[in-house]
């Protein structure tokens, strides 16, 4: 890759002040525009006078709005809590996440601004891209989708699942890279060993949704495959991505983020592990001090790959219960709903563990009925609300702590 093709454009290198001032010079439109032209935001916002808002001190007195209070939003005021400046028919597509949460998605090129991450990792006009995101209800799919086209790639579109068919077809076409979670391209690598399918010709993987631990990237670069990770959500779109540095993730150019004190809006010293909160300058979307739920850190410096912007230090965990299993959120609410549709409960507990390069969903129970129809019933309701399997252990009544806690998140990676 010779420098002139290094960069995706000139604002990944240039001065960070310069950088900062344009986005803090773009910032009293962006709120003056979620504030008129949102419902939601125009409430949320009803003090805040948005010419007053030039500085990061400014900013950090907003209201937050929480990703986990979206459901609730939006159960009050469909389709999108008054936090969109759309209209539904207006719109590309309409998403459901678990939740249910709703996304809109505008029309337009790469509206979800994955081009740059995946030029990053060395994607460029002509290549082919084995996209395995889903394409169902969710946007993950076609958040690649759009990157890919915006930097004239063709796009496999693989989807999830049928791993045996993912392998034929990796072999048969021969696509130069892999995009998807890093547990999934494990197992349609896999599968290719089992069947005695060549898939040398991937080279590189743009993954997220799931920690990407050294040990798997490692075990990718083994293979051949140069593995970047890449952080984003439903709501936002792109937030940061990995380079050839190494180094942290650098922020996409179109958002602004902070780091604050996990359930405050509240900035950390820098370095301070806290809640990430992301302003975007999405204006079909846009979302004002956006709590995202995960926990990072801002990394010293810049990347010595010659982009300038903020660096994080990755997802470090959650801020709250909400966790990704398998790529996909799984809330609090969602246990409670499970134990709502079945009385003779009491308390749960979702304990999410893994095994091997796979996420696995406990769900321990208080009930004095332990037999094997309840237990069915319940395994079946765990995965109608979270749309993902689960097995379902029953305990004496009492027996879980009486801490609060219905997530357990006990996974470790080395």
């Amino acid at each position: 890759m010779d420098d002139a093709d290094k960069h995706y454009d000139a604002l990944e290198t240039r001065a960070p002040e310069e950088r900062e001032r344009d986005l803090l010079a773009r910032l009293p439109q962006q709120i003056a525009n979620a504030k008129t032209r949102a419902p939601g935001f125009g409430r949320i916002l009803a003090e805040v006078d948005p010419q007053a808002v030039t500085s990061r001190e400014a900013l950090a007195q907003l209201p937050v709005t929480r990703k986990s209070e979206l459901i609730e939003l939006q159960r009050n005021e469909p389709p999108f809590g008054g936090l969109s400046t759309a209209q539904s028919g207006d719109l590309a597509h309409l998403f459901v996440s678990p939740g249910p949460i709703y996304d809109p998605e505008a029309r337009g090129s790469d509206y979800w601004r994955f081009a740059r991450a995946l030029h990053a990792m060395g994607f460029r006009a002509g290549q082919l891209v084995h996209n395995t995101f889903s394409y169902h209800f969710t946007p993950a799919g076609f958040m690649l989708e759009g990157g890919a086209a915006a930097l004239g790639c063709a796009v496999i579109p693989a989807g999830v699942g049928q791993t045996e068919m993912q392998a034929q077809t990796i072999a048969a076409l021969r696509p130069h890279g892999y995009v998807g979670t890093p547990s999934f391209l494990q197992i349609i690598l896999d599968k290719g060993d089992e069947l005695g399918l060549d898939l040398s010709s991937l080279q590189r993987a743009l993954v997220s949704a799931e920690p990407f631990p050294p040990s798997v990237r490692e075990a990718l670069a083994k293979r051949g495959i140069d593995g970047y990770e890449c952080y984003a959500t439903a709501d936002l779109g792109m937030i940061a991505y990995q380079t050839p540095a190494r180094e942290g993730l650098v922020a996409d150019e179109e958002v602004l983020i902070e780091i604050v004190r996990p359930g405050t809006g509240d900035p950390v010293a820098a370095g301070e592990v806290g809640e990430v909160l992301v302003t975007s300058f999405n204006e079909t979307y846009p979302l004002i001090r956006f709590a995202t739920g995960d926990l990072s850190a801002v990394l010293a410096g810049t990347s010595p790959c010659g982009r300038t912007n903020m660096r994080i230090k990755g997802w470090m965990g959650r801020a709250d219960q909400t966790t990704k299993v398998k790529g996909m959120f799984v809330h609090p609410s969602q246990i409670a709903e499970v134990l709502r549709r079945h009385g003779e409960l009491g308390k749960g507990r979702l304990v999410v563990d893994r095994q091997g390069n796979n996420d696995t969903m406990t769900l321990r129970c208080e009930s004095g009925d332990t037999g094997a129809e309840l237990t069915a019933a319940v395994a079946e309701t765990l995965q109608a609300v979270t749309k993902l399997k689960g097995e379902v252990v029953f305990v004496e009544p009492g027996a879980l702590p009486n801490d609060g806690k219905v997530i357990d998140d006990i996974r470790t990676y080395e």
